[in-house]
């Protein structure tokens, strides 16, 4: 579990943005510091020295998120199948 950042402001498409202190992936799990799960990374944009990011909410009310820190747990990477030779 990695610290993503604080949640600056709600963006016109219900979208939470944070400025990230470290950048995780996109479509890592997000959860607040109960261990609640908040929803999932969406995007990673701005200087990538500053990055911004957009974590798409699980539920409709995300007004009480405003100020407060988010935490990213990474997914793990699916295993890719190796094909036979014949």
């Amino acid at each position: 579990m990695q610290r993503i950042g604080c949640v600056l402001h709600i963006s016109s498409n219900k979208n939470l943005i944070l400025k990230a202190e470290k950048t995780p992936r996109i479509g890592d799990k997000v959860v607040n510091e109960n261990l609640k799960s908040v929803g999932t990374v969406f995007d990673v944009f701005g200087p990538t020295s500053a990055p911004y990011v957009a974590v798409k909410p699980n539920t409709e009310k995300t007004h009480h998120l405003v100020n407060h820190v988010l935490y990213a747990i990474p997914s793990t990477p699916k295993m890719k199948r190796r094909r036979k030779r014949r």
